[in-house]
């Protein structure tokens, strides 16, 4: 896992001046989130002095195996109502899910864009090397639902379990485009040139999140909820390119 913000040590230090010094939780969140929940992370600890949180960021899908799998988390961030939809029905979410965020697909190529993509369609070209995310995490059922939409079947020469994956592969090299979200080629800058698409648009991904059942700290993750929910977290979700929910 992750981490930002204060060690076990520091917040040990502070335990006899704040009465929130010794306090953890654990926030389970979609890869896609990564950048813009570390400095979430970062501005709640200093409103919260001595409070520490702890990032697992994965694939919504991977993270939910995870949660009913027993794994310790406090709270779970989606990049898709599907996937907390699937963890509310086995009983791990406490209470009503909060929508928070929106996203949509770009594709990303190289620098330059040296294979002169411009179009969905242009991905199904023979001989591209193209990466998509797998089917049950929520930036694959979104890639899905456009290849549906529009009749265009892309070949990827591999599926990757989380958007992030897919966005590596392209800066690596390995492949000559992919299909991200907009905030992650955003915050790929110039690694990589993304290529907007109008078919994007029926695609939108909608973020919930949700306090967990077996949280060990309810009182501070439901202000870590409140935090990320709240007016000055909107401000740094549209900063990356996030949508309004």
């Amino acid at each position: 896992m992750a981490a930002c913000g204060t060690s076990d040590d520091s917040a040990s230090e502070t335990t006899a001046s704040t009465p929130e010094s010794a306090e953890t939780i654990t926030v389970f969140a979609a890869a896609s989130l990564k950048a813009t929940f570390t400095q979430l992370g970062t501005q709640f600890e200093s409103a919260h002095p001595g409070s520490t949180v702890e990032f697992n960021f994965a694939g919504s899908s991977d993270l939910v195996a995870q949660i009913t799998q027993g794994a310790p988390a406090d709270v779970f961030a989606s990049a898709d109502t599907a996937n907390m939809d699937k963890a509310a029905e086995v009983g791990v979410v406490s209470g009503d899910p909060v929508n928070f965020a929106t996203n949509t697909l770009t594709i990303v190529t190289e620098p330059g864009n040296p294979q002169g993509i411009t179009s969905f369609a242009d991905l199904t070209r023979p001989g591209l090397k193209v990466v998509v995310c797998a089917p049950q995490v929520p930036c694959g059922t979104a890639t899905s639902r456009i290849e549906t939409q529009t009749g265009v079947d892309i070949q990827p020469v591999s599926e990757e379990s989380s958007v992030t994956d897919v966005l590596g592969k392209v800066t690596s090299g390995q492949a000559d485009a992919g299909l991200v979200y907009v905030t992650d080629a955003t915050n790929a800058g110039d690694k990589v040139t993304a290529v907007p698409f109008p078919e994007s648009a029926d695609a939108v991904n909608t973020y919930p999140i949700a306090l967990l059942e077996e949280s060990q700290n309810p009182q501070l993750a439901s202000k870590f909820l409140e935090f990320v929910t709240g007016d000055d977290a909107r401000t740094v979700f549209a900063e990356a390119g996030f949508g309004a929910p």
